[in-house]
């Protein structure tokens, strides 16, 4: 399957298992500190030089096809995923689950029709889930069906494998795995869900003290506690400690309860990550700047130089728009903050912040997307390999469609989300085609898989037995 080049991104190739390059690359590359035992290094495919001055005047939805310019990382920057996917606790979710007795009978029709079960292990999808399965809280109702014929709903009674590649975040992935089986009606497993910030528990081997922004409340800290981080602080603790350090919010009474403050100035902080959208833009940008402005991550001072000793900082994903409930124009998102923290930065100091940014279309989640994507093969089929055929299904062409594009999938783009446009997108194109929504861009990926004739219904009254004998059909 073709992937990524280095020479069509500009990058240096680099082997997955190379040691971490020095904590200041000659290039001025921002770099990662140290080699982590347990973590793969994939080389960034983005600039590290900030977006702030292409969008001061004049806004604009890049990257796109056209241009090849597949990412906004350092060239000198390796970013760090984990070597296994992660061991999940939800890995055994039963709601909806096919009773023994159907399996049996399932298994009995794939042993009679081995070439269309061959095909159906070879193939698998990749969706993104705000604008593809669901606003909000609230699914896409075809996103239902297309989820159902996926888990079993066909006339094999087979399960064909797919993931949800998403640039959200803001909860463990067990939380939104349960919202997600709540609303799809269908069974969601950790083993088979990436979020922007998933590949990013590959950090906590580098980094001990970090500051976390973003998502509801202080739920980003548990997420961040999960993934290993030892001491993790949040905007809400600086402020529980400090009320002055942002003069325009206050903290309510349960927040304060729940506010972990301490005497900061004492504390050095080695690294910002931000895992979701703001809730608090003027707090959250205020000691952001603090931290990058300050001496090697000490708050209550300033650096000499606002390069030498400056912190690292990451973000989780880099979409500029997103989908949600509303019926108007895509909302703005993480990528809107990230510009205006470059900005704000570049105005201070007159020089451009480096920074680091996963999810789509980064090629680091779609290594990490590999390792998961081979595990649930594993899991279903007792074969830990990629199929050949993997179909990306998304909304957004600057993450999902550029980044499938960009590693050799399928790329379906539906119009249930960011995108709103004519036949197809002409910066980013999906390469599969253009869909009024999931269901049609899964009928259309299993039609070509399987051919036109491939029922998306099970049988229940299937008798394999006469079927082998060749009276009566096993599918009506």
């Amino acid at each position: 399957m073709a992937r990524f080049e280095d020479t069509d991104l500009g990058v240096d190739p680099r082997a997955s298992d190379a040691p971490a390059p020095s904590p200041r690359p000659s290039n001025g590359g921002l770099a990662i500190p140290s080699d982590g035992g347990n973590t793969i290094e994939i080389p960034a495919t983005r600039s590290a030089i900030s977006d702030a001055a292409q969008f001061m005047h004049n806004l604009s939805l890049a990257p796109s096809m056209k241009d090849r310019r597949g990412s906004r990382n350092s060239f000198g920057t390796s970013l760090p995923i984990p070597r296994s996917p992660r061991l999940s606790r939800l890995s055994s979710v039963q709601r909806g689950t096919p009773s023994v007795s159907r399996d049996i009978m399932a298994s009995q029709v794939q042993d009679l029709n081995k070439e269309k079960t061959a095909k159906a292990k070879n193939m698998a999808f990749a969706f993104d889930i705000d604008g593809v399965l669901a606003h909000g809280n609230h699914a896409i109702e075809e996103a239902k069906t297309a989820l159902k014929i996926l888990n079993g709903d066909n006339e094999l009674g087979i399960r064909i494998p797919h993931i949800l590649l998403t640039n959200g975040g803001g909860k463990t992935e067990e939380a939104r795995c349960a919202q997600l089986s709540e609303i799809l009606e269908q069974p969601i497993s950790t083993d088979q869900f990436i979020q922007s910030h998933t590949p990013m528990q590959a950090l906590a081997e580098y980094y001990e003290t970090v500051l976390v922004l973003g998502g509801d409340g202080f739920k980003i800290r548990e997420v961040a506690e999960n993934y290993g981080f030892k001491n993790v602080v949040h905007p809400k603790d600086l402020l529980a400690w400090d009320p002055s350090i942002s003069p325009w919010s206050t903290l309510t009474e349960e927040e304060k309860k729940e506010a972990r403050p301490q005497d900061f100035s004492k504390v050095k902080f080695d690294a910002i990550m931000v895992f979701a959208d703001s809730r608090d833009y003027q707090t959250d940008f205020q000691v952001i700047m603090d931290l990058l402005l300050a001496e090697d991550g000490k708050l209550m001072t300033k650096a000499q130089d606002p390069v030498a000793t400056r912190i690292p900082i990451y973000f989780s994903q880099g979409d500029l728009l997103m989908p949600t409930e509303h019926k108007g124009l895509p909302r703005l998102t993480q990528g809107a903050f990230r510009i205006s923290v470059e900005a704000q930065y570049k105005t201070l100091t007159g020089v451009d912040l480096e920074r680091v940014v996963y999810g789509k279309p980064e090629r680091a989640t779609y290594t990490y997307a590999d390792e998961v994507m081979k595990s649930w093969m594993e899991e279903l089929h007792g074969e830990a390999r990629l199929p050949d055929n993997i179909y990306m299904v998304g909304d957004n062409p600057a993450s999902d469609i550029i980044g499938g594009n960009m590693y050799g999938w399928n790329t379906c783009l539906v119009r249930t989300g960011v995108f709103q446009g004519g036949e197809n997108d002409l910066n980013s194109p999906a390469n599969f085609g253009v869909f009024p929504h999931v269901l049609d861009a899964v009928k259309a990926a299993i039609a070509k898989e399987l051919g036109e004739d491939f029922k998306l219904k099970w049988n229940p009254k299937v008798n394999p037995v006469l079927h082998g004998d060749g009276g009566a059909s096993a599918i009506e």
